[in-house]
């Protein structure tokens, strides 16, 4: 691969799919459904997850994504059902306007 190539993100590690995301656990908090989906970025796990709630009959879904990295798969879910958490508190059904 070239030297400009890896510069610019156009490469990871030799079998890396650049955004595939891992289809975590899931956990209900108030009313919520959360769900880790941290993805392999750089060698990394990436922080991500989805937060869905039926809301009059329609499901409606916010995806969310965080800068954290972790080496560990099993750090990444723990801190995406946080955060996901954390959100759910702060703003609660106003993540779906």
């Amino acid at each position: 691969m070239s030297f400009l190539k890896k510069l610019f993100g156009g490469g990871g590690a030799p079998g890396e799919s650049p955004a595939e995301a891992v289809d975590g656990q899931e956990i209900e908090h108030k009313g919520f459904t959360i769900r880790a989906t941290p993805f392999k970025a750089e060698g990394q796990f990436q922080t991500a997850g989805t937060i869905t709630r039926e809301i009059d009959g329609e499901v409606k879904e916010h995806k969310f994504i965080r800068a954290d990295r972790f080496a560990s798969l099993d750090d990444a879910m723990s801190l995406s059902l946080r955060k996901g958490q954390q959100l759910v508190d702060e703003q609660g059904e106003r993540l779906f306007n």
